[in-house]
């Protein structure tokens, strides 16, 4: 293993690496149950629900092994959220026609065609893939904001899984209110105080560099929970709907005539009458979301790993876009939602995970949760949502490499690093991040034609293409 995954090289041991692994496993587990409901209109009540789980845990296995195996990368893999919520709501019929699961794998199959075409078809005199030739033709300044907004992001995720920061009808959110005592009795606040808690033993033992801190700040958190009532016994003891020990019964329910197994072939080509245009915007909508969510997810994580070049790119960066390619189409194939890599992986880079290992024992993880589903149900969301904020203000840190003197590309950076929170998507920050720096940087240069200099053009070819593809996808609507 010290050989295949170059332990030595990145000054990593196996022992780093699988406690990495297990950090971001736990961080990540939560998906196993969200992603059915996020799928699935009615949830556990729909008969589906067992066979999208064992689909949830098969495809991130594989996109994982492949991570591992392909690139040597620290980084586990899984169906996106958010994206797994628009698959949802394409196949609950909220794009106006009701599209079968099938029809929304086959939505994601051929998303990630061509996403694994813009990985292998080579351009230029470089021989450059597509996909890094979109990586290089990226405004830096975008670059280097995307870790900063992908540390505000999970921080986000991790306040509002655990309830800390909550809804408000005037201010949109706010922090929950302790002194409303309703809180207690309905539970919320004792979930805040067990992410606290969590959060709160990880940054002690971090300080005295205790390995393992995340794992155990992450368990110690879900103990806590038991007796304030955040964990629920009742998922390990088997008594909540479509979670059973009976993994052989959810392995049958996947197979199936009524399973989602290879639903893209059973299905995905009947689409509804009239319903050509949506599905081919709802295909370009997804092949953005996979391009950039993934591109932005990467820089974040490297950056975080210290797996980049001077110029920010990720190491190995057409192996990583590859395996990850390959995933989508896998993901669909196995019958759940785009899989890809997660913002979670911090978790375990901030254990020490550097090399596939990582992600090995990660993969590993994910297939045994088909055989123990109660047992990592388990885990409360506000346990793992302590490793969450932990890994947001680490990755914080990389705002010091942003130039907020030059407003031109400061503005553009600022945009991407609110945005990618706000908006709870790493695309949009991304795209907005990119239009602002196309529009100011235009402008400057006009004016300075006007004012007799001879300015350089400051916008390449490619980014002007990236440009009109984020009008397109802000602009366009997705029903036709």
């Amino acid at each position: 293993m010290k050989k295949f995954f170059k332990l030595d090289e990145h000054k990593t041991t196996v022992k780093i690496e699988i406690y990495a692994g297990i950090a971001t496993f736990l961080a990540m587990a939560y998906i196993l149950v969200v992603n059915p409901n996020n799928l699935l209109v009615n949830g556990t009540l729909d008969s589906r629900w067992p066979s999208v789980f064992v689909a949830t845990a098969i495809g991130s296995f594989l996109g994982t092994l492949l991570m591992s195996l392909v690139a040597n990368k620290p980084f586990g893999a899984s169906s996106t959220m958010g994206v797994n919520a628009m698959i949802g709501t394409v196949i609950g019929g909220g794009v106006g026609f009701s599209f079968s699961y099938g029809n929304g794998m086959f939505i994601i199959l051929l998303a990630g065609i061509i996403f694994l075409l813009l990985s292998v078809i080579p351009v230029g005199k470089k021989k450059t893939t597509l996909r890094e030739a979109i990586f290089d033709g990226t405004p830096k300044c975008i670059i280097n904001a995307v870790p900063v907004g992908i540390g505000l992001f999970i921080t986000f995720i991790g306040l509002k899984n655990s309830g800390i920061i909550t809804s408000n009808p005037f201010t949109l959110l706010q922090l929950i209110d302790f002194g409303n005592y309703e809180n207690f009795a309905n539970g919320t606040a004792w979930g805040a105080i067990v992410t606290l808690v969590g959060l709160f033993i990880i940054a002690v033992l971090s300080h005295y560099k205790i390995k393992g801190s995340i794992i155990i700040g992450i368990l110690s958190s879900t103990l806590l929970a038991i007796p304030l009532g955040v964990a629920n016994l009742d998922i390990l003891l088997g008594k909540v709907d479509g979670i059973s020990w009976r993994f052989w019964e959810n392995i049958a329910s996947y197979f199936g005539s009524d399973g989602v197994f290879l639903s893209v072939f059973k299905e995905g080509l009947t689409l509804p009458e009239n319903s050509l245009l949506t599905f081919i915007m709802l295909i370009l909508t997804f092949i953005m979301l996979d391009l950039f969510d993934t591109i932005g997810t990467i820089v974040g994580c490297s950056s975080n790993a210290k797996l980049t070049d001077e110029d920010g790119k990720p190491q190995d960066y057409n192996k990583i876009m590859y395996a990850d390619s390959v995933t989508t189409c896998l993901s669909a194939l196995v019958g759940t939602s785009t899989v890809s890599t997660f913002v979670e992986s911090g978790a375990g880079i901030a254990e020490g995970g550097k090399t596939g290992l990582t992600s090995l024992t990660i993969a590993i993880l994910f297939l045994l949760s088909i055989f123990l589903l109660p047992l990592f149900a388990f885990i409360p969301i506000e346990a793992a949502s302590a490793a969450l904020i932990y890994v947001g203000v680490l990755m914080i840190k990389n705002i010091k490499i942003i130039d907020f003197e030059n407003l031109k590309d400061a503005i553009p950076s600022f945009l991407t690093i609110i945005i990618i929170p706000l908006s709870y998507s790493i695309t949009d920050g991304m795209g907005i991040g990119i239009i602002a720096y196309f529009v100011i940087n235009v402008l400057i240069y006009i004016v300075d034609l006007i004012k007799g200099t001879k300015p350089k053009f400051p916008i390449s070819f490619i980014s002007i293409i990236v440009t009109i593809l984020f009008l397109i996808y802000f602009l366009v609507p997705t029903i036709v």
